[in-house]
């Protein structure tokens, strides 16, 4: 392929975009945009695709590291700080906006919460949620950070916050990285 100009114009994925919306276009295509230029050997879309033959899922993009993506042919260190920056982006929109009106009845609630945010991390992170008698979330704190086998904490770390706020109940949540398949 070599050019994005060898591509029809109304097939290329700027314009792709702009006349039928970003829903229609592919992995490949958004990565191809967010890449913007190709090598004098390769398109966009060319590199987009070798990114998305290590990991179909784009989830990828908030675990590889700098290094990683500069190996790739194509991917220099801005790009693969544009990209890095895209995963970070895409795990912070997952995070809820305000907690005040979260209400948590059951487990699966605070496994919507933190599933997205959680699943792909590294090491094993701790988290407090401080909830008021009625179960809606006053705050959320990171507690500990691991590594992907075990973390440390003591209870002071875990009730000191709920303990100053007179936060009357509280739930623990953390990941289980090393158990990923």
């Amino acid at each position: 392929m070599g050019t994005i100009k060898n591509i029809p114009i109304m097939e290329r994925p700027y314009e792709k975009m702009i006349m039928y919306g970003e829903k229609v276009l592919t992995n490949t295509e958004l990565l191809s945009i967010i890449i913007k230029n190709g090598t004098k050997d390769e398109s966009s879309l060319e590199i987009a695709q070798k990114l998305l033959n290590l990991d179909e899922n784009l989830r990828f993009l908030q675990t590889i590291s700098i290094e990683e993506l500069m190996k790739i042919n194509g991917i220099g260190k801005v790009k693969a700080v544009e990209l890095k920056a895209v995963g970070e982006i895409a795990k912070r929109i997952a995070k809820p906006l305000k907690t005040d009106k979260i209400k948590i009845y059951s487990k699966e609630d605070v496994a919507k919460l933190f599933l997205e945010e959680l699943q792909n991390e590294e090491n094993e992170i701790l988290k407090v949620l401080m909830l008021n008698n009625q179960n809606c979330l006053k705050k959320v704190l990171t507690i500990a950070v691991g590594n992907e086998n075990n973390i440390i904490v003591n209870v002071k770390a875990i009730l000191s916050e709920p303990v100053k706020m007179q936060i009357p109940k509280i739930i623990l949540v953390h990941n289980h990285p090393s158990r990923k398949s």
